[in-house]
């Protein structure tokens, strides 16, 4: 069945569409995702040289938020076809008959608007493209095209996650430098690892929508070997802001060690037998990135609000 054919499906009658709720608008946005880009664009905003007046880096971190939740409506508009055959997304909102398909793309169509103007006219225009270029790789790059296309969607497609501190940067500065960079290629890189170590536990639910991850394509073997590197390559990046001295010490002991963590998960990864049997090392460098990626932005952002206020 083809694309515009599944969403025929989804737009007729048999789905049996109900009234949306507002907490079916705000699961269009993918909350748990947009927390992650507030989070690290906030890191940047605060690490970045200079100041910025408190108004307009709420107003900056607001529009940020709300692109993000553009760009993941605009994901769930096109992608609700393969959402509706995945158990981990068979429960959002237009699968499930919540939200028409049409309603999905003008919310993130009308959000994506408004926050880019909104960004450009009260921060300034050069974070606005930033913004406006993400949601559009997400939604358009990513999304449409790499995602269905290729197993390396992920590693591509995982610029669109990178940019929030570079723009959180690009609001206080105007501009981008190597140190704003260095915070992009921490998400970039680490990207590849996180989902790969989920999509080998979820190998079937993507080989039923169609989607070529690396595990459905290169094998398991493959794969294990890939996350190894780029968990290898996170973990040196992820030290940089201490050695282009942004960061303290401190933040350079404890990158070193998380990072050392993360590639022992990884190494266990790349042990474990190449099936889909034993899946516990490849839940638990899943469950640990999200907690290494989360761990260095909050050194960072402590580190730079004790040196915005002197402590």
């Amino acid at each position: 069945m083809t694309y515009s054919e599944d969403m025929a499906t989804l737009d007729s009658a048999d789905i049996g569409f109900s009234e949306a709720e507002p907490r079916d608008y705000f699961a269009l946005l993918k909350p748990r995702v947009m927390s992650l880009v507030v989070f690290t664009a906030l890191a940047g905003m605060i690490v970045a040289p200079g100041g910025i007046h408190p108004f307009l880096a709420f107003v900056a971190i607001l529009c940020i938020a709300i692109g993000a939740g553009a760009s993941g409506a605009l994901n769930m508009w096109y992608d609700a076809d393969i959402d509706r055959v995945m158990s981990r997304t068979s429960g959002r909102p237009i699968p499930t008959g919540r939200i028409k398909p049409q309603e999905a793309l003008s919310f993130g169509l009308v959000l994506a608007a408004f926050s880019v103007l909104t960004l450009g006219l009260l921060v300034n225009w050069f974070a606005g493209f930033l913004l406006a270029f993400t949601i559009f790789f997400y939604a358009v790059i990513y999304t449409m095209w790499l995602k269905r296309s290729t197993p390396q969607n992920i590693v591509i497609g995982g610029a669109a996650g990178a940019f929030p501190p570079m723009i959180g940067w690009a609001c206080v500065t105007g501009t981008v430098s190597i140190d704003s960079i260095v915070l992009f290629l921490m998400i970039f890189l680490w990207t590849p690892p996180h989902f790969w170590a989920l999509a080998l536990y979820k190998v079937g639910d993507y080989e039923k929508a169609g989607v070529p991850m690396m595990p459905n394509v290169a094998g398991m073997k493959s794969t294990k070997g890939q996350i190894l590197f780029y968990a290898v390559l996170t973990a040196c990046v992820g030290v940089l802001p201490y050695a282009l001295g942004f960061a303290s010490p401190v933040y350079g002991v404890f990158s070193a060690i998380m990072g050392l963590l993360f590639v022992q998960r990884a190494w266990r990864v790349f042990r474990m037998p190449d099936t889909d049997a034993v899946m516990a090392p490849a839940k638990s460098l899943f469950g640990f990135s999200l907690l290494y990626l989360a761990s260095l932005f909050a050194v960072l952002l402590v580190e730079g609000l004790a040196v915005r206020f002197g402590l």
